[in-house]
């Protein structure tokens, strides 16, 4: 009865399956083994064009490095509020950048605007040898708030940031659960948009720890291959990352996990929005739920034993994952509904 992250999730059976398989005899080392190369055609035939893919073990590597390749050291990266990389990172984009500026921007539900973006960018002193010069935007999809962009809100943000010479990159930790959600082709929310650069996450939808780095103009990734070997991240026994992506994608896994884990958290969503004095914060569009809740019902929820993350006064968040136990969902629903009953 866990609900205070998908990172409390186990391992896909699949996926373990998979590095089971990859530990059989030897292989060449750094990613010039059979299995990498088959996960690198995965991803290619997943987007309809070739990219370059590579490889990391942790989300915020794949942020990080992005970015570097993206922004010089005196660049500015316009991100929204609560994104990942302004609030959770630790000063890792700005560190691996060699201290590029992020700019945060307001943005309702974890979203930014066009609006907003032309006019921040429209501030930005282009060409003042005093300020930090517009480098890149990064949009989180899904972003921290549970919500999903649309292709068309993709679309246009980056449409404005090319037109001012920015970079693209798309912050991908729950990309899977944002393409479930949307049920379109990849491609549509992501190259053909204006993306240039995803951080692929698999870690929190299954993976034991996995993302990739995904260009999609390989020449955009020139010399990152020396960039994440600086950054520690060209792991010698790479077939076993690759094999975590390679089991992810194949047979349409990755989106099958992800619409397990939005199914729960909509279950939620309707069954706990249904309750007197019970509110969503944001609209639930992906795997994560941000409730108000009476502080006693927050209590009792407590007392039985469900865990989850209090994130501001009343307001929980509780994120559903791959695995996530139906019986858990019905039972929390029920747990609140009696609390509820009780005035409590």
């Amino acid at each position: 009865m866990n609900f205070m992250s998908d990172n409390v999730a186990g391992v896909a059976p699949s996926i373990l399956e998979a590095m089971v398989a990859a530990n059989e005899g030897t292989a060449p080392s750094y990613g010039a083994d059979p299995i990498t190369r088959r996960m690198e055609q995965r991803f290619s035939d997943l987007f309809g064009r070739t990219v370059a893919v590579f490889p990391v073990a942790t989300g915020t590597a794949a942020n990080a490095l992005s970015l570097a390749q993206l922004s010089p050291p005196w660049g500015a990266i316009y991100c929204q509020g609560e994104a990942h990389i302004q609030a959770d990172e630790c000063g890792a984009p700005e560190m691996f950048t060699g201290g590029a500026k992020l700019v945060p921007l307001p943005g309702a539900h974890g979203k930014l605007d066009a609006d907003t973006l032309k006019e921040a960018l429209a501030r930005a002193h282009k060409g003042f040898v005093h300020a930090v010069q517009p480098a890149a935007l990064s949009l989180t999809q899904a972003t921290e708030a549970g919500t999903v962009y649309q292709p068309a809100e993709v679309a246009a943000l980056a449409e404005i940031a090319h037109a001012q010479g920015l970079s693209v990159h798309m912050d991908g930790a729950r990309f899977a659960n944002a393409v479930a959600h949307l049920g379109c082709d990849p491609a549509e929310v992501t190259w053909r948009t204006g993306v240039d650069v995803l951080s692929f996450g698999a870690t929190k939808n299954g993976a034991m720890a996995a993302e990739a780095v995904i260009f999609f103009d390989p020449a955009k990734a020139a010399d990152f291959a020396y960039r994440r070997k600086r950054a520690a991240h060209l792991f010698s026994k790479m077939r076993f990352l690759s094999a975590q992506l390679d089991a992810y994608l194949a047979d349409g896994l990755w989106l099958r996990l992800a619409g397990h884990a939005n199914a729960m958290a909509t279950k939620l969503a309707v069954g706990l929005s249904a309750l007197p004095g019970v509110t969503l914060a944001h609209p639930v569009e992906a795997n994560e739920l941000f409730v108000i809740l009476p502080e006693t019902m927050i209590q009792g929820l407590e007392a039985a034993g469900f865990g989850f993350y209090r994130w501001d006064g009343c307001t929980i968040r509780l994120v559903t994952a791959w695995n996530t136990d139906e019986h858990s969902v019905t039972k929390l629903l029920a747990v609140a509904a009696n609390l509820s009953a009780r005035g409590k």
